[in-house]
């Protein structure tokens, strides 16, 4: 009796973990925004209103967002590669092509 109280007590604590405890059902994004990922990771050099400084200006809506995400993860013409990888690198190329 003791093992099959042990047995699905284990268990139950395996599929509350696995389904993230039961936490009303809603994922916690933890992704930032993209404009402030933006400010973040780019203002700097294009500017906080895509203006350009010591990079080129963002803010011609010319940039398709497949270019803007090759530049994000491969980098060139003096940025660096990877300043954001992933969904991170996704929100902000659609972000900055919608500018």
């Amino acid at each position: 009796m003791k093992k099959a109280f042990l047995a699905v007590a284990g268990g139950s604590m395996f599929m509350l973990a696995a389904c993230g405890g039961g936490g009303g059902g809603e994922e916690e994004d933890t992704t930032a925004a993209p404009e402030q990922l933006y400010q973040q990771n780019c203002a700097t050099c294009h500017g906080e209103n895509l203006e350009g400084n010591n990079g080129p200006a963002l803010d011609g809506g010319n940039l398709e967002e497949d270019q803007v995400l090759t530049m994000i993860e491969n980098g060139g013409n003096g940025m660096p590669a990877g300043l954001l990888e992933g969904a991170e690198a996704e929100s902000v190329a659609t972000w900055v092509a919608e500018q």
